[in-house]
């Protein structure tokens, strides 16, 4: 089996699965309670609190535990919007964002009134940074910009971004949608970003475990009321084995990272050049300024549904893509947003890799997928 899927999911470490069990067994009190079990538990959290702000390097936040990306962008995004309302309802964020960055915007409009601007991308996917500085206003006061797409891995200029909304919007705060780029693509230590949002299970953790970044000095309107947990933005009971195992996914993360980084780019890079050479497909993912781990392109005039099964039947696991969209049939709206035709945008595959995967894999990848294409084709 070859898994290239992994900007769906990947496959949890066995230590991961390991230490989420053990700290199940011996930390199952309630981080809430006053007894010794309660306040070991709770430790424990504030503990792996402190490993994860070393391990990203960005001591200046604290960190909310969520149960993923989705959960933390809406607290983020909601918790920000309603808590700056005094001061304005203008809200911003790209053409290009992931759905629980789309639909908590569009939710703020039409619950509360919200004015929602959309940040144009060029044709490579990137953010118009000119287009940023144009429609902030004095009442601005959320930007939210994906770190890297998660269908064409195009990383956005998040800290150009963060300077233009610091000079041109003071009102504003600033979230970064870091599943994509978390251990994959390297972050400035002193980001200046408000709000910082990452998922477990994109880093060889377990579903159901992510993390909101917040900076010490912001201030966010509760999401989930009831018991005052993670600093009253998201009551009930922790996880603590769930916290643990998510530390461990990203120290091991960026361990392999930092061994495997280039084999990984090297092979991105082949897969870019040999399948923009097969007749029929036309490359989305830019050559410059995207992550190391996502090749996407489209295959125009075929169901691409129908090349996904054929690449499966060969035991090759890809996605048409991103996994929240994927049920949707429709045509990718971050394709249409760089311009690309309807054809195009309808049949697109993502292909995204994970450490350890070498250049070795390359021919069988092309063979594959060049004779699934020209098969395909001569169906017509």
């Amino acid at each position: 089996m070859m898994y290239l899927d992994n900007s769906a999911t990947t496959k949890p470490y066995p230590e991961v699965l390991q230490v989420y069990q053990q700290v199940s067994e011996r930390y199952f009190g309630n981080p809430s309670s006053l007894h010794q079990l309660g306040i070991d538990a709770s430790r424990l959290l504030n503990e792996t609190r402190k490993q994860m702000l070393h391990y990203t390097g960005l001591k200046q936040y604290e960190i909310i535990f969520t149960s993923g990306a989705t959960e933390a962008n809406n607290i983020a995004i909601k918790g920000a919007a309603l808590a700056k309302m005094n001061r304005g309802k203008h809200i911003v964020t790209t053409e290009i964002e992931h759905p629980s960055v789309i639909e908590s915007f569009e939710q703020l409009k039409a619950l509360f009134g919200f004015d929602i601007t959309y940040i144009q991308v060029n044709e490579h996917g990137h953010a118009d940074m000119t287009h940023l500085k144009e429609v902030l206003r004095p009442d601005t006061v959320l930007v939210s910009m994906m770190h890297v797409n998660n269908e064409t891995g195009a990383i956005q200029p998040i800290e150009e971004a963060a300077g233009i909304i610091r000079e041109h919007a003071e009102n504003a705060l600033f979230h970064v949608d870091g599943v994509q780029g978390m251990c994959k693509v390297a972050l400035n230590k002193q980001l200046d970003v408000d709000l910082l949002t990452m998922s477990g299970h994109k880093i060889h953790g377990l579903k159901g475990t992510g993390a909101l970044f917040l900076k010490k000095d912001v201030t966010l309107a509760p999401f989930i009321t009831g018991g005052e947990q993670e600093l009253g933005l998201r009551s009930g009971t922790e996880n603590p084995a769930g916290a643990v195992s998510l530390a461990k996914a990203m120290k091991q993360s960026f361990e392999q990272l930092d061994k495997y980084h280039n084999e990984m780019l090297n092979l991105k890079t082949q897969l870019q050049k040999q399948l923009g050479e097969i007749e029929g497909i036309v490359m989305n993912t830019p050559r410059a300024q995207s992550a190391p781990h996502i090749v996407n392109f489209s295959v125009p005039g075929i169901q691409i549904e129908v090349l996904l099964h054929m690449l499966e039947k060969e035991g090759i696991y890809v996605s048409t893509t991103s996994a929240c969209s994927a049920k949707k049939k429709e045509p990718s709206r971050v394709l249409l947003a760089m311009g690309k035709p309807e054809e195009v945008a309808k049949s697109s595959m993502r292909i995204s890799l994970t450490y350890g995967q070498g250049p070795e894999l390359t021919p069988q990848i092309i063979t594959s997928i060049a004779q699934s294409v020209k098969k395909l084709k001569g169906m017509r």
